[in-house]
């Protein structure tokens, strides 16, 4: 066969995630690179969606998600934000938060279309808008605060600039956008006239005592954002693949008509398992953040005894360190070199770039602490001996 495939896809290597795994398998090396926890969450929900495996019916759900999980959402939102949303007209449930990226760029983006992103950026962002026919404007965020600059937003639209992209708290850096960050994104899309789509997966993963803010929260947002979350994230089962948006009527409605293309819609027994999840009492919640949060510090210190300068992290389940603390200053080859040799894989910051970026540091790297607390000090151990 002598056909060409879609360069968008098939001139990118293979994503980040699955490579660093299959070489973690390969030398029998901790995975600290993937950001999937090892344990599952809550054995109620899972409980729950046994059963109604078991019940059934295993038929198509509705395509914009089952009623009881709409409503969830639509609850969940009042109840940590105050936000007012609609279960019939404001809620899109999907299989999984990619796969809502996917629906929002092919709903909302038309051939020519400018998308706005702030690099580093989750990786699925940039080759999904191309998909579409967008074409992607960058605004580099600088290390090590990584802080959003309203004169280099306002540097990257123009006139044909359709959409902004926020990811908070933010997959690598475990940076949590601050209001004045906030209100920069919300200023520019009211004066523009813009979209935002707002991937908040990690929204209950914010640590210190910090509220996660959703833009739509500001005034005049809600009517031009959509706000994504992700039932993976909130409760620790990746594999369930249940994400859900809210927003406006029109950019919800016009986020289904991509989504009944895509996966049409999403498993029912999963959907009513999330949505019992999504009830449960303030005490899961601050459990899930606390038990976290104290991974987070446990490898933390276990990277400083190892000689890494660690970035601060706000939420998520990422660490960043400087790999220029223990004298590499090549961030893919790092990666590589502590999975084959120190049996600890991790993953570049690099790859959290355009191709067509020259500038993205090569000095970062992103560890997952979502992880066993014996197993965090296991890696940090190996790692203090490899580095010693």
């Amino acid at each position: 066969m002598t056909r060409s495939l879609n360069p968008v896809y098939s001139a990118r290597p293979q994503s980040i995630f699955p490579t660093m795994s299959r070489l973690a398998r390969e030398q029998n090396a901790i995975n600290l690179g993937q950001g999937f926890p090892d344990e599952d969450g809550p054995k109620e929900i899972l409980e729950i969606a046994a059963k109604a495996i078991i019940d059934g019916p295993n038929q198509y759900a509705p395509v914009e998600g089952l009623p009881e999980l709409c409503a969830a959402v639509a609850r969940d939102n009042k109840r940590f934000y105050g936000l007012d949303i609609d279960p019939d007209r404001e809620v899109q449930v999907t299989s999984g938060a990619t796969e809502a990226l996917a629906a929002a760029f092919q709903g909302y983006l038309e051939p020519g279309d400018e998308a706005v992103l702030l690099a580093p950026f989750y990786e699925c962002y940039a080759p999904q808008i191309e998909a579409a026919g967008g074409r992607v404007k960058f605004v580099d965020l600088v290390p090590p605060a990584w802080r959003l600059e309203a004169a280099a937003l306002e540097a990257a639209i123009t006139a044909k600039t359709k959409l902004i992209v926020i990811n908070t708290p933010h997959n690598p850096l475990g940076k949590v956008m601050s209001r004045v960050e906030l209100e920069i994104v919300a200023d520019a899309a009211r004066r523009h006239d813009l979209i935002v789509i707002c991937d908040e997966v990690y929204e209950h993963l914010v640590f210190d005592g910090q509220p996660h803010i959703p833009l739509m929260s500001l005034p005049g947002m809600k009517e031009r954002s959509i706000r994504i979350g992700s039932a993976g994230k909130t409760f620790s089962l990746t594999g369930f693949r249940i994400g859900y948006v809210t927003g406006p009527a029109p950019l919800i409605t016009g986020l289904m008509k991509a989504h009944q293309h895509l996966s049409y819609t999403s498993p029912g027994p999963l959907q009513k398992a999330v949505a019992a999840g999504l009830a449960m009492d303030d005490d899961y919640y601050e459990r899930f953040v606390r038990d976290m949060q104290a991974k987070r510090d446990l490898l933390a210190e276990g990277l400083k005894a190892a000689g890494f300068d660690v970035l601060p992290c706000e939420g998520t389940y990422f660490l960043t360190v400087d790999i220029r603390s223990v004298g590499r200053d090549d961030d893919a080859a790092f990666c590589r070199e502590i999975t084959e040799k120190a049996k600890v894989a991790a993953v570049p910051i690099s790859a959290f770039y355009h191709p067509s970026q020259s500038g993205a540091p090569q000095n970062y790297a992103r560890f997952c602490f979502c992880k066993r607390p014996e197993i965090l000090q296991e890696a940090s151990a190996r790692l203090a001996r490899y580095f010693a």
